[in-house]
């Protein structure tokens, strides 16, 4: 008997997993686990996947839901781990309480680098894992140096075409190969969940559904502490002014489902200020619904992942906010959410540039974007693609300029000794372990006089 269990914990990977196996990216199986986490910060008061509207549209696909949550109580998914010497009785537990017996077991997880995916690919040693791409966080590096023992079993990495002819870097240092999960299966399922709709705030109000509306997106930016919450506000205000002044009088916001009411009513009072008909979605909905109901004319949002569902599965007009404060911002550099943020900056257009949204204008070609984010990629994690570096070298030669600097940090050139971060002639000191030597002996001496 052969089971495959899918670990979820948003409705859009879970949608991901539907269109794969509806385009048969799964080998056959006895039965299909479908196993759901709500990663949220309090799981209790925010709906898990299989309680938000639409879920019941690709619920089929799956013989069994669990919760993983329920698993591990009381501890929360994202912050527990099994320990080595637990790991048998963890395995012996779950499939006991699951069921599974002696079945052969294969796992498609996502975020495989951090809990709850690395947690239940430790439990089951010997699954096969298939990874799958919940966003642009695919075309990024792995985020952390990743154990053997997991990474050698992943054997594929599932993605949705989001920015066609740009290779995804995660896992690629254990020679994954990644496999483009159809956008036609996945449009067809998105098309399922609309059927569900969403009901957007205020009683008897219904989504628009003219051409004229205009689609924002919100992140809760400030809840990772990217952003003050004053900023963000900001942020959607931004937002809502460039789309009038495109001329949209008619607007969507959509919020982070976690973020507070009052970012919600300051961007009322902006709408009221400027005669927008605002109308607010309150219920946790995917972002594709409403490109699926509304048909939207524009789609504004920082560096969401929706931005390019809307663009490259819609064919629908975008438009960026507050990227370049947001690569300034974040930290460490290696911080995971960089090359999302580098993607949408290089390649959608600017809503403060009228001309450039009207038309569609495209920041970069592809050869140069996918240039740019290999470079970006090892001065992210310089140890786990160190075979990058001939590129990043040869990127930053030719196209470091006042419009590139913005994705890259002085010191971490410096640091890797790469163009840009130091004078060429002395380019050697920072692979020079002399001088690293000298560095270190300076910056002791210099905490033990501060003591």
């Amino acid at each position: 008997m052969t089971t495959q269990i899918f670990l979820v914990s948003t409705l859009y990977g879970t949608a991901t997993l539907a269109a794969a196996l509806d385009s048969g990216c799964f080998a056959p199986a006895d039965r299909r686990i479908l196993l759901v986490s709500n990663n949220a910060a309090t799981p209790e008061t925010t709906p898990s996947v299989d309680a938000m509207p639409g879920f019941e549209r690709v619920r089929d696909r799956f013989d069994d839901v669990v919760s993983w949550n329920e698993a591990v109580s009381p501890f929360h998914p994202g912050g527990w781990s099994p320990r080595l010497e637990d790991v048998p009785m963890w395995e012996r537990h779950l499939r006991l309480a699951w069921g599974l017996g002696e079945d052969d077991v294969a796992l498609a997880v996502e975020s495989i680098q951090v809990h709850p995916a690395l947690g239940v690919a430790q439990i089951f040693t010997d699954a096969p894992v298939t990874v799958y791409a919940d966003g642009l966080m695919s075309y990024g590096p792995t985020r952390t140096k990743l154990a053997p023992l997991v990474g050698t079993r992943v054997e594929r990495l599932l993605h949705l075409d989001l920015v066609p002819g740009l290779t995804p870097l995660l896992l690629t240092e254990f020679g994954v190969e990644p496999e483009v999960v159809p956008t036609a299966a996945f449009t067809k399922v998105l098309a399922e969940l609309a059927g569900d709709g969403a009901r957007p705030a205020g009683p008897g109000t219904e989504l628009p559904d003219t051409g004229g509306t205009a689609v924002l997106l919100g992140q809760y930016l400030s809840a990772l502490g990217i952003l003050s919450a004053d900023e963000e506000e900001d942020l959607h205000v931004r937002m809502l002014t460039g789309a009038a002044g495109l001329g949209h009088t008619r607007v969507v916001f959509k919020p982070h489902p976690t973020a507070p009411a009052r970012f919600t009513r300051t961007l009322e009072e902006e709408a009221g200020r400027l005669g927008v008909d605002l109308t607010v979605v309150d219920t946790p909905v995917l972002a594709e619904v409403l490109f699926q109901r509304t048909r939207p004319a524009l789609v504004v949002g920082c560096f969401s992942t929706a931005l390019f569902t809307a663009s490259a599965l819609y064919g629908l007009p975008v438009a960026r906010v507050g990227t370049e404060t947001l690569l300034d911002r974040l930290t460490p550099y290696e911080n995971s959410n960089r090359v999302p943020a580098t993607v949408v900056d290089a390649l959608l257009p600017d809503l403060a540039d009228p001309v450039a949204v009207t038309e569609g204008r495209r920041g970069m070609d592809t050869e140069t974007l996918a240039a740019l984010v290999r470079a970006v990629g090892f001065a992210m994690q310089p140890k786990v693609l160190p075979e990058l570096r001939p590129a990043a070298e040869g990127f930053l030669r030719e196209h470091l300029d006042t419009r590139t600097w913005r994705y890259f940090k002085k010191r971490r050139l410096t640091s890797l000794g790469l163009p840009g971060g130091i004078p060429a002639r002395l380019g050697f000191l920072p692979r020079n372990s002399t001088a690293r030597r000298v560095v270190r002996r300076a910056r002791a001496l210099r905490r033990s006089m501060g003591r």
